[in-house]
């Protein structure tokens, strides 16, 4: 139950809870009393190899907007499906991609929170920073992160949680607070990332099936998106401060105290910091001189390119040797055996994530198998076209619709690949640019991937929420992520509104209408 709840009835308050506090209640109490989510998962997979023998002997279909092809729900549980399964359990598993991509990220991460590198850090810089700014902060850097793609949802959330606990306040809610807006706010940013490239190649093939001259660079949305960072962080600040850290209260666990840094933690402090700058010359030697070997070896771009793919390895090395240099330099690490100690250490925690991916990666793969994503998807967008909608009202429900479908396929490239052959020439042959119709799906595709189980990355979260309280639950979780799914929506959308009303260009090449 919610500590707000709890406080003022053990103060004999008369106070009634809002009828919001009272909705985020019933989600937690209800959420809690669900099973463990090893169990949950299981029962979904379930639920799905059923739903695929029902809906297929039914011969429930659809048609592909974009190729044409007829799409047909895939029984799971005759003959061929059964061998399907077999033949793929394993590598469902070890080819799932948040499992490489958390483990990898994790040693480097772990290895500086085990030998004291980020506790150091936190003592020496950001404890003696001006409290106001620390919040704003982690979120700015938790929608910078977004550039990186899925290495921020595994990296920000833990960080943001150690740094609340250092500061004296709940450390859930710092990994909340830290994820909610790395994944709620995934098409915020104030650079172009990897995923401008990806959106923008579909929403062109949609665009040519109207105007085979159109061409759809990834900066379309570029000055929404910058202007979205500073609507998405004071929101996510309110709803950190007014909402999550209340409901959560004081943390009653323990966190260790802060002490002053020692002479051989600042040392340590100091060669990881030479560590960090030698190791981000090598980076940008190997990324900045035109034809570097990080660089797309056939256009010579960045945002698409081996640098950008490879960010995982990079973000590894860029903890694990930081890290070693402190753990030598303070004396921590004395051998090649503390070394391994530690990252063992380091990891012996990741065994409930393993279990937890192992079933979510056959839930999620089966669902792919099954077609059932694609055909809600695509009726989804029938039904949308045939409400009777015009103009913004329209655009609105699109968003709607699409972030519904968000809570069942949660790649925006796999939703927006079969979106954006039926709305984007929809809403060109209604006179508006494809650039509109990509920023209101980034918007659907952004506001409720914080409280989908089907992003893969809820289920890391669950695992690091259970280091500082073993017992809590999926229903504690969804209440305190629901509130910023809320928020971002209604804030996000009023900006659209308002830009859409103005006529703003939303990036370079990219407005509100056609040309005429």
């Amino acid at each position: 139950m919610s500590k707000i709840v709890e406080a003022n009835a053990a103060n004999g308050k008369a106070e009634k809870p809002s009828l919001f506090q009272k909705l985020l209640n019933k989600v937690e109490i209800y959420g809690n009393k669900l099973p463990d989510p090893v169990t949950l998962f299981a029962a979904f997979t379930l639920i799905i190899l059923v739903a695929s023998a029902i809906f297929s002997s039914l011969g429930v279909k659809s048609v592909h907007p974009g190729t044409g092809e007829e799409i047909q729900v895939v029984n799971l549980l005759n003959g061929a499906g059964i061998r399907s399964i077999v033949e793929t359990l394993v590598p469902n598993f070890t080819g799932f991609p948040p499992l490489g991509l958390v483990l990898v990220v994790m040693l480097g991460v772990g290895l500086a929170e085990s030998t004291g590198l980020v506790t150091t850090f936190m003592k020496t810089t950001i404890l003696n920073a001006p409290a106001k700014i620390i919040l704003p902060t982690i979120l700015l850097i938790a929608v910078l992160g977004n550039t990186a793609a899925d290495a921020a949802q595994v990296v920000l959330p833990p960080i943001a949680a150690m740094i609340f606990a250092a500061l004296g306040r709940n450390p859930i809610a710092g990994l909340i607070a830290g994820y909610a807006t790395v994944t709620g706010a995934f098409s915020a940013n104030l650079l172009v990332s990897m995923l401008d490239p990806l959106l923008s190649g579909f929403t062109q093939a949609g665009a040519n099936l109207i105007d085979p001259n159109y061409v759809a660079n990834p900066a379309i949305n570029w000055y929404f998106m910058i202007a979205s960072t500073f609507v998405i962080i004071p929101v996510a600040m309110f709803v950190t401060t007014k909402i999550t850290e209340p409901r959560l209260g004081a943390y009653t666990g323990t966190v260790e105290k802060l002490e002053k840094a020692t002479p051989e933690e600042k040392r340590g402090l100091l060669w990881a910091a030479i560590a960090l700058a030698l190791y981000t010359v090598v980076i940008l030697l190997l990324v900045l001189p035109e034809n570097a070997i990080l660089r797309n070896q056939e256009t010579g771009g960045v945002i698409v390119s081996p640098f950008m793919t490879g960010i995982v390895p990079i973000m590894l090395f860029a903890f694990l040797l930081p890290a070693l240099a402190y753990g030598f330099g303070a004396k921590v690490l004395k051998s090649d055996k503390d070394v391994a100690e530690h990252l063992t250490k380091a990891m012996s925690g990741m065994g409930g994530y393993i279990v937890l991916a192992f079933v979510a990666a056959q839930m999620i793969a089966f669902f792919g198998m099954s077609n059932l994503g694609p055909i809600i998807a695509i009726e989804g967008a029938g039904f949308l076209k045939g409400i009777g909608f015009e103009g913004l009202p329209l655009i609105l429900g699109f968003i709607a619709i699409a972030a519904l479908i968000n809570l069942l396929i949660a790649s925006a490239s796999a939703k927006w690949a079969l979106l954006a052959p039926v709305f984007v020439p929809m809403f060109m042959l209604l006179g508006y640019d494809p650039a509109v119709t990509q920023v209101a799906y980034r918007i659907a595709d952004s506001i409720t991937n914080p409280i989908t189980p089907m992003l893969a990355y809820f289920a890391i979260l669950l695992t690091f929420a259970k280091k500082y309280d073993k017992n809590i639950g999926m229903g504690t979780l969804l209440a305190s992520l629901l509130p910023y799914s809320i928020a971002f929506a209604i804030f996000w959308i009023i900006l659209f509104i308002i830009w859409f009303l103005l006529g703003l260009p939303l990036g370079p090449g990219g407005g509100i209408h056609l040309p005429q």
